[in-house]
């Protein structure tokens, strides 16, 4: 399941403790563990072949990466210990750390970092991320040296635990399939943690590697996962403290409420690498909104004010472009589309839909993924009352689940979507897929299904990625941003209002960037529950 699909299917579902036999929370505590409480049911633990939240948040326990980030956006060493791009930015060459062991004992080395590697650009759904490596050279177990096609500026954030954990080659190079493979479920890493037990369903249990090569860590003896479904169990679990974190809460009502809590922290910081952004999108091969007139024009009247300081009180930043509010890459100064009814009706007019007796211009459908009142469903009743104040009536299309919203989604069978999507990090990874137009693929979701094409934004993308220069490469996305805002392929609306709540006590909190999809190493009991 992708992190998406938890966006809605878990997180703003959130999160409970199951009622299945484990050890009680005062007993895991007092033992210096933590309890971890999510919907989300992992396929299995390998991150090298499987994007999302439930993968991920377990797979940056269990694998090391070669780097890791801080909340700047600074790599930081990890299994490699340093590393030095090529002033041609043709190669990547890593200095791994020399005392770092698998779980198993052995010791991890560049071929282990070759094999994953290549295995990652061969396997992860993010086919982008690794397109440039070519192979990757092991002149001795210590050096392993990446070699491009082109330049690749967003290789070193795709090092990143969530995104490149280190496979042992002796237990996964054995020729069968990566995504099916039987250590998915088994894995052995070189991460803080092991997985030691597994209830499919229910729960599974990290415990501390006693050889992690950092010394020092990781700081908790233990952490248990219990996988949960009852929302307003979660709450109270932490609100008497049977949970020790909660994750990815994205409910406004919820996060008001915890926020109240006396015993509990609540945080939006850790989501600046995801980039989860909420949005409308524009089947832009379909008439009238092939017109960019039409498109303006249900963006002056849609009111991403109210939506964001009402709908969601607060809770969640404004969102005005493709890049996410957050990244060092996000253009601020573009077209914001504030609210005007009579530049709607101008527009909507030029277009050559004018009303008629009845008021009307034209009927539109807009969907939305299921699960999600608040960041989907609401807004799409919210915009039908907006757009019926310029002429446009708009039909809310109610999916039975998420399967159906996804293939009417991606096989173009709509005219206006609710969606979210995550930049994951650098615009390269996450971001050029909804705007490529080599990227529109149809039946494939969360590809370009806006169907949008605009070979100068194919230009400035494809130049982006191979721009070695930080100042140049930012001016050519602030470009895009422009252009991508002004023509409206996507109405830009907000960044989702994730939020993770731990309890008092608790200290090292993950508020990095990737926040709990990067190692819960540091987190530790400053001042443990009572018991």
């Amino acid at each position: 399941m992708s992190i998406r699909r938890y966006l809605f299917v878990g997180a703003i579902g959130l999160l409970a403790i199951c009622a299945a036999p484990q050890p009680s929370v005062a007993q895991t505590a007092s033992s210096n563990a933590a309890v971890i409480a999510t919907t989300q049911v992992p396929r299995h633990f390998n991150g090298a072949v499987q994007s999302g939240l439930a993968t991920a948040m377990p797979s940056s326990q269990i694998f090391a990466s070669p780097l890791r980030y801080d909340d700047k956006w600074n790599p930081q060493p990890y299994l490699a210990q340093s590393w030095e791009v090529a002033p041609d930015g043709l190669s990547v060459t890593l200095h791994l750390v020399k005392n770092a062991v698998f779980h198993d004992g052995r010791p991890v080395t560049s071929e282990d970092v070759a094999f994953s590697i290549m295995a990652i650009k061969a396997n992860h759904p993010f086919q982008t991320m690794l397109a440039a490596v070519e192979k990757v050279d092991t002149p001795d177990p210590s050096t392993a040296i990446i070699r491009l096609s082109h330049p690749n500026p967003s290789l070193l954030l795709a090092m990143s635990p969530a995104l490149m954990p280190i496979l042992p080659k002796h237990v996964y190079g054995d020729g069968q399939d990566l995504k099916t493979h039987p250590a998915n479920l088994k894995p052995v890493g070189s991460g803080p943690f092991k997985l030691t037990e597994y209830k499919q369903g229910e729960y599974y249990t990290l415990e501390k590697f006693d050889k992690f090569f950092m010394p020092g860590r990781p700081k908790l003896d233990k952490i248990v996962v219990r996988i949960v479904s009852d929302p307003n169990a979660a709450l109270v679990s932490m609100e008497r403290g049977d949970a020790n974190i909660l994750p990815f809460i994205a409910g406004v009502r919820d996060i008001d409420r915890l926020q109240k809590a006396s015993n509990v922290v609540v945080t939006d910081k850790g989501f600046a690498g995801v980039g989860p952004l909420n949005w409308l999108a524009f089947n832009t091969k379909k008439k009238p909104l092939d017109d960019v007139r039409v498109r303006q024009a249900i963006a002056y009247a849609a009111n991403r004010d109210f939506i964001v300081g009402k709908l969601m009180s607060g809770k969640a930043a404004p969102a005005t472009g493709p890049i996410a509010p957050g990244s060092p890459l996000e253009e601020k100064a573009v077209e914001t589309y504030k609210v005007d009814f009579a530049k709607a009706a101008e527009l909507l007019d030029a277009a050559g839909h004018p009303k008629g007796a009845d008021g009307s211009r034209f009927a539109l459908t807009i969907d939305y993924i299921p699960g999600a009142d608040e960041q989907q469903r609401n807004i799409a009743e919210y915009l039908r009352s907006q757009l019926k104040r310029v002429g446009i009536n708009l039909e809310v299309r109610a999916a039975p689940d998420f399967p159906t919203w996804a293939q009417r989604v991606s096989n173009y069978d709509f005219d206006l979507t609710m969606d979210t999507v995550f930049n994951w990090g650098d615009p390269v990874i996450g971001v050029n897929r909804t705007y490529l137009s080599s990227n529109i693929r149809k039946g494939i979701i969360w590809s370009n299904t806006q169907q949008y094409s605009n070979p100068k934004v194919d230009e400035l993308l494809q130049a982006a990625a191979v721009e070695t220069s930080p100042e140049k490469r930012k001016a050519l996305y602030s470009e895009f941003q422009r252009i991508v805002v002004k023509d409206v392929p996507i109405y830009f609306i907000n960044a989702t209002p994730y939020y993770n709540a731990f309890s008092k006590g608790l200290g090292g909190l993950p508020t990095s960037i990737w926040g709990m999809m990067s190692p819960l190493d540091e987190v530790h009991w400053e001042t443990p529950p009572k018991t």
